[in-house]
């Protein structure tokens, strides 16, 4: 990050502070935000100040937006590019909530070219070069255990979608080899579809399985949430993530230490 996006987001922080107490009590909220390092919460804090300056919450379906409303979502959104920087979510700048699911209407054609209209709830969801949106009550519900999280998942594809519709191939960093990357994902996501067409057991949502994109944000929520779930089933997998967020988040777990 160059100096005057460093000093852009010091200003964000000092025009829209988060206050001491709102930060402790989301720290406590999470898991994995308590197992961060204090430099990493600090740098985290800046970022969520940042983010809440350069993004606009709006609340829908009759929700009000509140400050936990605002920092429960970008600390979650933030963590992702603790490592990366804010301009990963750029071009964009709206994030609406709903108060639970929410309806949306799809429209897909099928290989026989008809035609079909699909309505049906959502949890999340991210448009290209347009908003995320969000359910309030599966945004909160985080850090449940079983590495479902709306918020990162979201986030994730927006993050997917910086070089072109969301396909699980990020744009990655120099030094990060293609064809690894594509073979690492290739052969998880083909494994995880044998191992659901076999009824066996997984740690992983079988929604990982719908397409290479829902992999990718399924298996980057699991990465922050669970990360030995994560290395266990794919360690491969958790290598190529560990590489693109710039993070290790199993080493900050108590066992790993």
């Amino acid at each position: 990050m160059g100096w005057f996006a460093r000093w852009r987001r010091s200003r964000a922080a000092q025009r829209s502070p988060v206050t001491a107490e709102e930060w402790s009590a989301v720290i406590r909220r999470f898991s994995f935000l308590r197992v961060l390092s204090a430099d990493e919460q600090s740098r985290l804090r800046d970022l969520v100040a940042a983010f809440l300056n350069e993004k606009s919450l709006q609340g829908a379906g009759g929700l009000t937006i509140t400050r936990d409303i605002e920092l429960v979502i970008a600390v979650q959104a933030c963590l992702l590019v603790l490592n990366l920087d804010l301009d990963y979510y750029r071009d964009w700048v709206e994030v609406i909530v709903y108060p639970d699911e929410f309806i949306v209407d799809h429209e897909y054609t099928d290989e026989d070219g008809v035609v079909h209209r699909v309505r049906a709830p959502l949890s999340g969801e991210a448009w290209e070069q347009g908003p995320v949106i969000l359910s309030w009550v599966d945004a909160e519900a985080a850090d449940g255990g079983d590495g479902y999280n709306v918020v990162m998942h979201e986030f994730a594809h927006k993050i997917d979608m910086l070089n072109g519709a969301a396909d699980g191939f990020p744009p990655l960093h120099a030094g990060m080899d293609r064809e690894t990357w594509t073979r690492t994902f290739t052969e998880a996501f083909a494994d995880l579809e044998r191992r659901l067409e076999a009824r066996e057991d997984t740690l992983i949502d079988e929604y990982a399985a719908e397409d290479p994109a829902e992999f990718f944000a399924v298996l980057s929520e699991l990465f922050f949430e669970r990360p030995d779930a994560l290395r266990h089933e794919y360690p491969a997998v958790y290598a190529q993530l560990s590489a693109f967020y710039r993070q290790d988040p199993l080493s900050r777990l108590p066992a790993a230490a």
